[in-house]
């Protein structure tokens, strides 16, 4: 699927000798890929606070005892 993007040209040459790749595209799909991970990292912050445990519940009690 091509795609027309006027992105900033300096820019995209500091991203493409820092990661060290050969062509733009390679530079724009992996700050994608990096932008996608990034947003799904956030998500578990989210999570914080909102699980239900038990305050009784001994997990020492299941470690194996040597």
């Amino acid at each position: 699927m091509p795609t027309n993007l006027a992105i900033d040209d300096e820019l995209l040459e500091r991203a493409r000798v820092i990661g060290k790749h050969k062509t733009k595209k390679a530079v724009v799909t992996e700050a994608l890929k990096e932008y996608i991970d990034k947003r799904n990292q956030m998500k578990i912050f989210e999570m914080f606070g909102s699980m239900v445990y038990e305050p009784d519940y001994d997990y020492k009690s299941q470690r194996l005892e040597e």
